[in-house]
């Protein structure tokens, strides 16, 4: 869905869908900072706190985001950090956000940093990394009770600014108000420029204090609201992460970004090593059911967050082949997908295909976002290379010891993020090792990443092409009768080029994936301060970025940037759940 903007009249811009103004044409600006920021209490409510957490429901031009984040740019505790949740059915492109909030200049120092950053139209959350200002904002593209029910936060602070209720009823339902009362912290406040009686009737039944103060402008009233008692406020946790493989490196990122810097153990003594390339793609699901949707939202976010590493971008661009009878109509579903941005999957003929490939090709899916990147950039972190080879509980507080038994570390937080290893520190997950050989041709060269089963792609100096896939094998030596599988695969499909690699000098990069019974990751607590990453079989690169930012806000007690229907089906008790249903142990 996409919010169309007039601009005809000269004014501010006006919603097709509602006929409404996005913001007051007196000043959008001055009504913002008094109707929301003011009517939040704002500063003075994130005083000496050090997360603080504000919720709106219509995100529109992004001016009343722009307004709190200049507010705590300038006012916010230096140690704090920012989470916004945001609501929009229909969002605007970031040229209409643009042109909207140029009327402000004074602004400018950080909307041009949130057009910059604008998140994009595919169903589902969208989050958007603001770290100069020590914030997150995390939109929800969607219908604001399905978002809201899906949102795992709790807000310190409401923004209501829905379209007026009488043109927008669905905003301003009795239901949706209860669920801003249950999404919200203890002691938090509300501001909406509405003083229309039945939202103030709904937000008092949904156990809100509501008081109806003067308006902007021409506007008599509008509604501030509290809930009653008071916020606590807590320190920090200490935080270890074992495992440094991508899954590792990714939450030391997120819990950095979160302002509780972890301490990083590999899983051995040994560096972690990932090959000269890894490729980031989603998994193609044709139902578009939610692990489809969980794929397309990961894969978003880790081409975010790998642009953000310079150099790291490989390549970009894939191309997914036809190979089997049902693909064509596979793949046209999944390019008319509401999953991803427009135009991101496109449908290519077979001459097209040929075109571009070089030599004789089947029709495809072009996957424009697909990214091959360089492990080593991103697992800079610096672990201690020392095993931990047992998690001791007492007090609240995990310590980490060796095979000695003395203490490496305490936390209150520990992830688990290493891979098969990580079935020794917490035991009865249900992994299993699938063993993985790709073959590097030095000296090869190939114009673009293609999948058809298989998979070639371009990497520094040559290309990476395979993988084999054996379950249960779980031994780490390269094997020639592996190369020559790989080579197969490839000459199934793309002979010449499986002939120009076939007079390589090829070498291996040998892996252990690890795997669950549904094929998806264990990804949230497995107990007391202990949380788990890990089961992210060969989609590791795409699935960790997301994921990691999901298990440190759990670990945190922040909101995730994860929707609910996603988090369960990544959560590590699913497993445990399913077979209590089924009356098994």
């Amino acid at each position: 869905m996409s919010g169309a903007v007039d601009w005809s009249d000269g004014g501010p811009p006006r919603s097709r869908e509602f006929g409404d103004l996005y913001f007051s044409a007196e000043d959008g600006l001055a009504e913002s900072r008094l109707v929301f920021l003011e009517g939040c209490g704002l500063p003075a409510a994130w005083r000496g706190r050090r997360a603080f957490t504000v919720a709106e429901l219509g995100f529109g031009t992004g001016l009343n985001i722009a307004a709190l984040l200049d507010l705590w740019r300038r006012d916010g505790p230096p140690d704090g950090r920012l989470s916004i949740f945001s609501v929009e059915a229909f969002p605007l492109d970031a040229a209409d956000a643009a042109r909207a909030l140029a009327d402000w200049p004074v602004l400018a120092a950080v909307s041009d940093l949130l057009v910059k950053r604008w998140p994009g139209r595919a169903r589902g959350f969208h989050r958007v990394d603001l770290p100069e200002l020590r914030a997150t904002l995390d939109l929800a593209v969607m219908e604001v009770g399905e978002a809201l029910a899906a949102w795992s936060g709790a807000a310190d602070a409401w923004f209501l600014d829905g379209f007026a209720p009488a043109l927008n009823p669905q905003m301003w339902r009795p239901e949706v108000l209860t669920l801003v009362a249950e999404r919200s912290a203890t002691g938090a406040r509300l501001a909406t420029y509405s003083a229309a009686g039945e939202v103030r009737r709904g937000l008092a039944a949904a156990g809100f204090e509501v008081s109806r103060v003067p308006g902007f402008g021409r506007k008599r009233h509008r509604l501030e609201g509290r809930l009653p008692g008071e916020a606590p406020g807590r320190p920090p946790p200490r935080v270890a992460i074992i495992g440094a493989g991508i899954a590792g490196a990714s939450l030391a990122r997120a819990f950095d970004r979160l302002g509780a810097p972890a301490r990083l153990f590999a899983a051995d003594t040994a560096p972690a090593s990932e090959g000269p390339a890894a490729l980031v793609a989603p998994r193609l699901d044709a139902g578009l059911a939610a692990p489809a949707a969980l794929f397309a939202q990961a894969f978003s976010r880790a081409r975010q967050v790998f642009a953000a590493t310079p150099g790291a971008v490989i390549s970009e661009g894939a191309m997914q082949l036809e190979i089997g009878p049902k693909d064509a109509r596979r793949f046209a579903a999944i390019a008319g997908s509401h999953l991803f941005e427009p135009g991101a999957m496109r449908l290519v003929d077979s001459a097209a295909a040929s075109s571009r490939l070089g030599e004789p090709a089947p029709a495809a899916l072009e996957v424009s976002g697909a990214l091959v990147v360089d492990p080593a950039l991103l697992l800079a972190a610096e672990p201690v290379h020392a095993r931990v080879d047992r998690l001791v509980r007492a007090d609240g507080v995990w310590r980490l010891t060796d095979a000695g038994g003395e203490t490496l570390a305490e936390a209150e937080v520990v992830c688990v993020a290493a891979g098969m290893a990580s079935g020794m520190l917490a035991p009865d997950l249900p992994l299993r090792a699938v063993r993985g050989q790709a073959s590097f041709a030095p000296g090869a060269h190939w114009p673009v990443t293609t999948l058809f089963g298989a998979w070639v792609a371009p990497a520094p100096g040559g290309v990476l092409f395979g993988a084999t896939h054996d379950r249960d094998d779980e031994g780490v030596d390269e094997r020639a009768a592996d190369h020559r599988r790989n080579l197969e695969a490839v000459a199934a499909v793309l002979p010449a080029l499986a002939g120009r690699l076939a007079e390589c000098a090829l070498t291996a990069r040998v892996g252990l994936r690890a795997t669950t019974p549904d094929y998806l990751p264990l990804a949230g607590p497995a107990g007391p301060g202990l949380f788990l990453l890990t089961g992210l079989g060969s989609r590791g690169f795409t699935l960790a970025p997301l994921l990691a930012e999901h298990v440190a806000a759990l670990a945190l007690g922040l909101p995730s940037p994860l929707p609910g229907p996603l988090a369960d089906l990544v959560d590590p008790g699913r497993f445990a759940r399913r077979a209590a249903r089924k009356g098994r142990q």
